[in-house]
């Protein structure tokens, strides 16, 4: 037994003896230590774990060429050959981190995002319809965000010195034609569709993707649900009107249709809130919608959404060269709009994102002179009065086909390319008060190709790289349109972004035709961002820069219209915006708070040189603050805009020095406005009913703070403040759902 014990202990000092030291240190590749490596030689038992400061050491009894393998968790595997011999043998590695979604830097310079994937959202469907300034309106909550302007005479987004006709909308990447109901004078529309079809928003304030063209300033891009949770019913009723609808999910949870109708009267609502204007026709609007959903086998979608309103508003206005004679304005609309898109995995890394979209709109408006006793009048002289008897039929129908492939490369970076289709034919009937008729018809057919790529270097750079190109019959020209976003991720849950890009328009349908050889309108985009963003907190801060080249300049044109006649405008933007939003610091609160500041300068259309256009504030700021009660189930919303007075100007046509001139000019006063609304979610019924309902009231502008747009100019030179139709507007509503409880998703969105 001793000479067998001996034997043992002689082989183990051989073995020992065999046995070399593999040691190293594991980093990433910005040479930091990383701790709980799994280092081992493959197809072995020796092996060892990074210490914290990255070291590991162990012994084998291999020899020759082995491969040393390092495995961790959000990083890439490595393998690694080493030659054992009979000394030691020291391997550092490197390893390269995963570029994954939770971990990766977003490409946000320019745009607020609020998707699934972006748990920071800003802004939701739920944020839309309680922040109370905005009445459950699209664009009007995003008023509360930076870049945009307080313009409340004019539906559209106004940003950052843009037009509203600068900003476009999308659905599921399709254009969405007429947004918007059919402008009144003097008085913003409503977006025509409910917030709580999107389950994405992203807001692009400029820079944005070259999937997207024909938009000087930004792009909303909003994105449909896909199936609902279950089968459910809602209804709703209000001082203005009902509705209700169905959304029906199949056994097997892979398809869904659902349909809608909405009835609009503002009867009530103007009888108990007097308004400015004297409405013969109180305003009645019927919208309804139809939309399926079908889930493919792929996990793709395929989605279709219809819509149908018709409308019509009459109001009579004091005529402003007259102190007896009014104005009696009219309107009838009807619009249609129709989306159908697929998006669907095509194997190999290859994603499918097509669609088609047609629309109409029909706006059929008369406006005439009338007498104290609302008679019609005709008068001939001074001539300028004759012009105020006129009828206008306009119809217009829309059409875009939308291809693009998308091709993950490796991890998180991806290319992209397509092209888009559309095709507009609006035809226009101008009768004047002796029954002579002008006819116009204006047909577009415009072709864009484009293709992007993001290219993800390491979860902390990343880039996305672009180009479009665009073909517009009207214009008879190509443009070509690059465009690049960086992003660097910085610590702290920060990262600093650049975007620069440039971006082509045609003249809006009000100044064509136009004068032969008109070319397209082009700004340039500088943008630097820094963002730091949490599931509980937003800091967001821009700086800008926009140039504008080839803006239409407009010329006298048949019936007092102004058409474009060349291309030697110009303009610039420049500013910085500033973003807070925090929902966790006051319990059960969430709240935000935005400032711009704004130095624009354009001549365009009429302007004589170089001004601070008319709907453009040089300051702007809103604040948002709402507090959920848990104990009562109701929440209380709050919110404060302010805008520094707009310029406005008398710019006439002199006959004399044959060019425009600008006769008076000025600031309006400061734009303020507090506006306040409860949501009360009182249970109804058993538990198991599943029925969700919120009691809603509002108030806008509570404070009746006065508030001046702008200024309207008589013949004479007689200016009249541009004011809203009443100084507050009050809401009350009733929404019930059912076959679903929605409380608690309520209560932890803050509704």
């Amino acid at each position: 037994m001793k000479q067998l014990i001996i034997i043992a202990l002689l082989l183990a000092i051989v073995k020992l003896n065999a046995q070399v030291s593999v040691s190293g240190r594991i980093t990433d590749n910005k040479n930091k230590s990383i701790s709980g490596v799994s280092i081992t030689l493959k197809n072995s038992y020796d092996g060892a774990t990074s210490d914290s400061a990255g070291a590991f050491s162990f012994l084998t009894t291999e020899k020759g060429a082995q491969q040393l393998e390092a495995s961790f968790t959000g990083y890439n595997p490595i393998l690694q050959t080493i030659n054992i011999g009979s000394e030691p043998v020291i391997a550092n590695i490197s390893l390269k981190e995963q570029i994954t979604e939770l971990k990766a830097v977003v490409i946000s310079a320019g745009s607020f995002e609020a998707s699934d994937k972006n748990k920071g959202a800003v802004l939701n469907s739920i944020d839309i319809v309680t922040t109370p300034s905005a009445n459950a309106d699209i664009t009007s909550a995003f008023k509360s965000l930076p870049g945009t302007q307080q313009v409340g005479e004019s539906e559209g987004l106004f940003v950052r010195g843009g037009t509203a006709t600068e900003s476009k909308i999308y659905m599921d990447g399709n254009l969405v034609n007429n947004f918007f109901y059919s402008s009144t004078p003097g008085i913003a529309t409503r977006g025509r569709f409910n917030p709580f079809l999107f389950k994405g928003t992203v807001f692009s304030t400029g820079g944005y993707s070259a999937l997207y063209g024909q938009a000087l300033s930004s792009a909303l891009i909003l994105e449909s649900n896909d199936l609902p949770e279950r089968t459910e019913a809602d209804f709703g009723v209000s001082v203005v009107g009902l509705g209700g609808g169905i959304q029906h999910l199949s056994k097997d949870k892979k398809s869904s249709w659902g349909v809608s109708y909405n009835y609009a009267n503002l009867w009530l609502a103007f009888n108990v809130i007097k308004q400015k204007q004297d409405y013969y026709q109180i305003p009645v609007a019927h919208q309804t919608d139809a939309n399926f959903r079908i889930k493919t086998k792929k996990g793709g979608f395929i989605k279709y959404y219809g819509y149908l309103s018709t409308n019509k508003v009459g109001f009579r206005n004091p005529d402003i060269d007259s102190v007896v004679l009014k104005n009696a304005f009219a309107i009838q609309n009807l619009n249609t709009y129709q989306n159908i898109n697929w998006k669907d995995q095509l194997g190999k890394g290859w994603r499918i994102n097509t669609g088609l979209s047609f629309s109409t709109n029909k706006d059929d408006i008369t406006n005439e002179m009338q007498d104290a006793g609302n008679q019609k009048l005709t008068i001939t002289s001074p001539a300028f009065y004759s012009f105020k008897n006129f009828s206008l039929l306009n119809i217009a129908r829309y059409a875009q086909a939308r291809f693009v492939l998308e091709k993950k490369i490796k991890g998180l970076t991806a290319v992209r390319f397509g092209s888009d289709y559309f095709y507009s034919n609006e035809k226009s009937t101008y009768t004047l008060f002796d029954g002579t008729k002008y006819d116009e018809k204006v047909t577009d057919k415009l072709f864009a190709g484009f293709a992007e790529t993001d290219i993800y270097v390491t979860n902390s750079l990343a880039a996305k790289i672009g180009t479009r190109l665009e073909h517009s019959a009207i214009i008879k020209k190509w443009n070509i349109a690059p465009r690049i976003s960086l992003a660097y991720k910085l610590a702290d849950k920060s990262q600093a972004s650049f975007a620069y890009g440039i971006f082509y328009q045609n003249p809006e349908r009000r100044l064509l035709p136009g004068a032969a050889g008109i070319d397209y309108s082009k700004a340039t985009h500088y943008i630097f961002q820094y963002i730091r963003q949490t599931k509980d907190f937003t800091l967001r801060a821009e700086l800008f820069y926009k140039k504008y080249d080839d803006l239409y300049k407009t010329g006298p044109g048949n019936n007092g219209r102004d058409l474009a006649a060349n291309n030697n405008g110009y303009g610039k933007a420049k500013g910085i915006e500033f973003f807070w939003r925090d929902k966790k610091t006051i319990k059960n609160v969430d709240y935000w708070f935005s400032y711009s500041y704004l130095d624009t300068k354009r001549d365009f259309l009429n302007y004589p040189s170089a001004i601070q256009p008319s709907f453009a504030a040089s300051h702007t700021a809103a604040f948002v603050f709402k507090r959920f009660v848990l104990p009562w189930k109701t929440g209380f919303n709050f919110s404060y805009n302010f805008a520094t007075g707009r310029p406005y100007y008398n710019i006439a046509y002199d006959n004399v020095q044959g060019k425009y001139t600008i006769a008076d000019q000025g600031k309006t006063i400061n734009y303020n406005s507090m506006s306040f609304s409860i949501n009360y979610l009182p249970n109804l019924g058993k538990t198991t009913a599943k029925t969700f309902a919120v009691w809603v009231l509002g108030i806008n502008n509570v404070l009746g703070q006065k508030q001046v747009y702008s200024y309207n100019y008589s013949n004479s030179g007689r200016k009249e403040a541009v004011t809203p139709p009443s100084k507050r507007f009050v809401f009350i509503g009733c929404f019930l759902s059912f076959g679903i409880d929605r409380t608690q998703n309520a209560i932890n969105n803050n509704l």
